[in-house]
């Protein structure tokens, strides 16, 4: 099975933004999109990227979140129109999870409007977090052939300036559960989420952008031999492992889709993986030339991090 990665398409609308609706926190990223996001994002790299995908043999696209900037009705709308006209997959074969932008405000958050405007790609096969009080859709399992897509959401409403992501106790237990399901456990897990596992360098960028509870995260996947993490957050190519207490976990980063970006392990563009039952078979990410249009095959650069988590033996 081939399963495509693209993550952050921060895609911009045109329409105008109501001045009532930019009090608060939507004010400082109206302003970041105005002077920086709004001049390296751009919708025309993550519609070429589209039409990419849609070219090669891709059995199954996942996207890591962060496909709007302030979390409007008119950027999940337009990100609807790029669902289904630029990618043009069924929703059966696109698997989507939030980042910190499309639950960027209280409101945002309470109206579950990244659920309302994608539904259809957070199906789950099993029922997930159904009867778990305070979720809602994740965890999400959609059985795939021979792999299970596990969709989480890290995204929360936070203070300004601070982006950092949290699962919840609820979604933990949920996941361990879903994990242990006799459907899950005879098929390679791919699990999707926004922000990554492992810990930034420094504490105080771990506290404004890590996931708050990633060692309950890792408590949740200690029993698995293998699987696939997949992330997006960071707006660069990058490949971990997450040590489990009976194997390996291959953690994937993906670049930003509408990215434009002097570095290759941030220019736009898309991972590729080739999964089956026994496990990952290979890694492949392409960056798009942005003078011919066309994508260059580039590394995904190995990374090795002090484990956050020890397990005990037994």
């Amino acid at each position: 099975m081939k399963i495509a990665h693209i993550s952050d398409l921060h895609l911009l609308s045109s329409e105008r933004i109501p001045p009532q609706r930019l009090l608060g926190k939507r004010f400082s990223g109206w302003v970041n999109i105005r002077f920086r996001r709004g001049a390296i994002h751009k919708r025309q790299i993550a519609q070429t990227v589209a039409r990419a995908l849609r070219a090669r043999e891709i059995d199954h696209v996942v996207i890591t979140g962060d496909v709007t900037n302030l979390s409007l009705e008119s950027e999940f709308e337009l990100v609807r129109s790029y669902l289904e006209g630029d990618l043009g997959m069924p929703p059966d074969q696109v698997s989507m999870v939030p980042g910190n932008h499309d639950v960027y405000t209280r409101g945002a958050h309470r109206d579950r409007r990244f659920q309302c405007y994608f539904g259809e790609y957070v199906t789950s096969d099993l029922p997930g977090a159904a009867g778990v009080p305070g979720l809602d859709r994740f965890p999400y399992v959609r059985l795939r052939g021979e792999v299970a897509i596990i969709g989480l959401s890290t995204a929360v409403p936070r203070a300004p300036m601070v982006a950092s992501g949290q699962l919840g106790k609820a979604q933990c237990m949920a996941l361990h559960a879903l994990l242990a399901h006799r459907e899950v456990e005879k098929r390679f897990p791919v699990i999707l989420q926004h922000h990554p596992w492992h810990p930034y360098p420094t504490r105080r960028k771990q506290l404004m952008q890590g996931l708050e509870d990633a060692a309950q995260e890792a408590e949740a996947l200690r029993d698995l031999e293998r699987g696939l993490v997949l992330h997006g957050h960071l707006h660069r190519r990058v490949h971990r492992q997450l040590v489990t207490a009976r194997g390996i976990l291959d953690v994937v980063g993906a670049t930003s889709a509408s990215l434009l970006d002097e570095d290759e392990t941030r220019m736009g563009g898309f991972n590729v993986y080739e999964v089956d039952a026994s496990g990952l078979r290979g890694i492949t990410s392409e960056r798009l030339d942005p003078a011919t249009e066309r994508f260059l095959p580039v590394d995904v650069p190995r990374e090795t991090v002090a484990a956050a988590v020890a397990f005990a033996a037994g």
